[in-house]
């Protein structure tokens, strides 16, 4: 009996969109926990403009328009087999491959997301859409217009692919990899023991800075690094403080231009 045959090039354009779903249903079940959100339920109903049927809605557009480019991009670049099966494994190969992809895809995200909020058009008809979510929450990590989410992250994904040279392979672990860390930083719960909370500067605290009115101009680094932020002035530093009524709440601890 023949077995049936995945390729990766459709494990490298599915993978991430499962992966997405699934971490943010971890975070659906967590929602509860009031003392570990960074705002609570009543701010995250009272204060967001868009329901949560029209996120979801709006994230499996995204999701459809990265499929389609995924399979082009697959398509377009080959797949070589013979020269895979000839290529010896490289941690080291793969570890510089996954550095380069997170420096491409931070770089080209960083500028492209802050044009965007300078560019009172742009702000106004594409990015404020994704603001509307002013209390994050995982599953909304890709609610964003049709033409951002195709600028921001499926050509910033593109370039990080190809820049790099990883393969189909790869791309299946570093964008499910880099789903989860985008999903994390949405998810509004700062729990004990997250890693990326252990590792990344650009967490899920402060990327919440960012979402607030006081710091849409600052934290516009995403997913991984805040190198970009700290070079151009634009990191607005903060303290994770307890709130009276249970959970902790991101505080800026310097002043901040309102211009």
């Amino acid at each position: 009996m023949m077995g049936f045959a995945v390729s990766d090039e459709l494990l490298g354009t599915v993978a991430p969109i499962v992966v997405y779903w699934l971490y943010s249903g971890i975070y659906i079940a967590l929602s509860s926990l009031e003392s570990y959100r960074l705002h609570s339920k009543v701010e995250e109903e009272d204060k967001n403009l868009v329901s949560k049927w029209s996120v979801v809605k709006g994230v499996l557009l995204q999701q459809l328009v990265q499929a389609v480019v995924a399979i082009l991009l697959f398509t377009v670049t080959g797949s070589d087999d013979e020269a895979d099966k000839a290529q010896k494994f490289s941690l080291l190969v793969l570890a510089r491959q996954f550095v380069t992809a997170m420096i491409i895809l931070d770089t080209w995200q960083y500028f492209m997301h802050r044009y965007m909020h300078h560019n009172k058009f742009l702000y106004k008809h594409i990015h404020s859409q994704h603001h509307r979510l002013i209390v994050p929450y995982a599953y909304g990590a890709l609610y964003n217009h049709p033409v951002e989410g195709l600028i921001l992250d499926t050509v910033g994904g593109a370039l990080s692919f190809l820049i790099s040279g990883m393969s189909p392979r790869t791309s299946i672990f570093f964008f499910s990899f880099a789903t989860i860390k985008t999903v994390d930083d949405h998810c509004g719960l700062w729990l004990p023991g997250n890693l990326f909370h252990m590792v990344f500067k650009n967490n899920t605290a402060y990327h919440d800075i960012h979402h607030q009115l006081h710091g849409t101009k600052y934290n516009f680094s995403q997913p991984f690094f805040v190198m970009w932020d700290r070079i151009l002035g634009t990191y607005m530093p903060y303290s994770l403080e307890k709130r009276e009524d249970g959970g902790f709440e991101a505080r800026p601890t310097k002043e901040y231009k309102d211009d």
